[in-house]
């Protein structure tokens, strides 16, 4: 696919404004409060997705939290073991727990050492529980089994930047088939990335990419993601023109999760996987950035599109 040349917002909102407008601070980086304004078009950007859903489609809405087995199954804590969030809980008898809260009333946060792993990790992508779902289907169809999934997640990366947070939202529309219809799918909504943007309002441009691997050995991964146009973001300028936000992404993960699930194609091969992922919250921040942090003062057109 030919990549779009970029148009770009020459006066973007400041992020500080965006900040101090539209959201309050909890004292953690990455982690903000977010107002009733910001909210209201997060929520309108979800029905304007959910209006793209494909046809045919199951949709889930999963917790922010997933079994640390299925995450260690996944491989994705072999890949990104520096993001991953453990749920941790104090444990033990009531003396044990009655201890460690003294030592907290003592002064310091020394309790935080009796607090133990459970097997709970804080969800790190939305899209991880739907491979085993569909392992429970039994053989995909022609087209393939297509899901809307969305939830919280967490990826332990500290950021002051706007574009950048801990605890984020993340929206997906997921498939599951044979090769030939999964690469289809990943096309068909790399075709729409125009269109979405142009909906949107925002400057935009797709650009092959890779994910963050864990070292060494991940940045070999890296460069083969790369090599195999497995990844594709459309970026769109929040913080700056010059290095612009990646706000979608448009991922074939070829056989990867259907050799880990188990799930295999009528022709008996090892089922294919793509999703293309909604930074939820990224792009919210993108449209105040292009847009300014009052809706009302919005270009007509955008507002029609997400019937604020």
């Amino acid at each position: 696919m030919s990549v779009e040349p970029i148009s770009l917002h020459q006066n973007l909102t400041p992020p500080e404004e965006i900040l101090s407008k539209l959201f309050r601070p909890t004292g953690v980086d990455g982690v903000h409060l977010r107002t009733g304004a910001y909210e209201d078009v997060v929520e309108a950007l979800s029905r304007f997705i959910s209006g793209m859903r494909p046809a045919g489609a199951e949709v889930y809405r999963f917790p922010p939290v997933v079994s640390r087995k299925l995450i260690e199954k996944s491989g994705y804590l072999k890949s990104f073991p520096n993001l991953l969030g453990c749920v941790c809980a104090l444990s033990g008898d009531e003396a044990h727990i009655e201890g460690a809260v003294e030592r907290f009333l003592a002064g310091g946060d020394a309790w935080t050492r009796d607090a133990e792993a459970t097997e709970l990790l804080l969800a790190p992508a939305a899209c991880y529980p739907v491979y085993e779902i569909a392992s429970r289907q039994g053989t995909p169809p022609a087209g393939g089994f297509l899901y809307d999934v969305a939830s919280d997640c967490f990826r332990r990366e500290p950021s002051k930047n706007i574009d950048r947070l801990q605890s984020f939202r993340m929206r997906e529309f997921v498939a599951v088939g044979a090769p030939e219809d999964i690469r289809e799918f990943r096309d068909h909504w790399m075709a729409r990335a125009p269109e979405i943007a142009g909906a949107l309002g925002v400057s935009h441009r797709l650009e092959a990419a890779s994910d963050p691997f864990f070292g060494r050995a991940g940045q070999m991964v890296s460069r083969y993601q790369v090599a195999q146009s497995l990844k594709f973001e459309m970026l769109i300028p929040v913080r700056s023109a010059e290095q612009p936000t990646a706000c979608m992404s448009f991922n074939y993960h070829r056989e990867h999760f259907g050799e880990v699930w188990g799930i295999n194609t009528q022709a008996g091969e090892p089922a294919h996987t793509a999703c293309v992922a909604f930074g939820m919250d990224r792009l919210a921040v993108a449209m105040f950035a292009a847009h300014g942090v009052a809706v009302a003062n919005w270009p007509d057109s955008v507002k029609a599109s997400l019937a604020l």
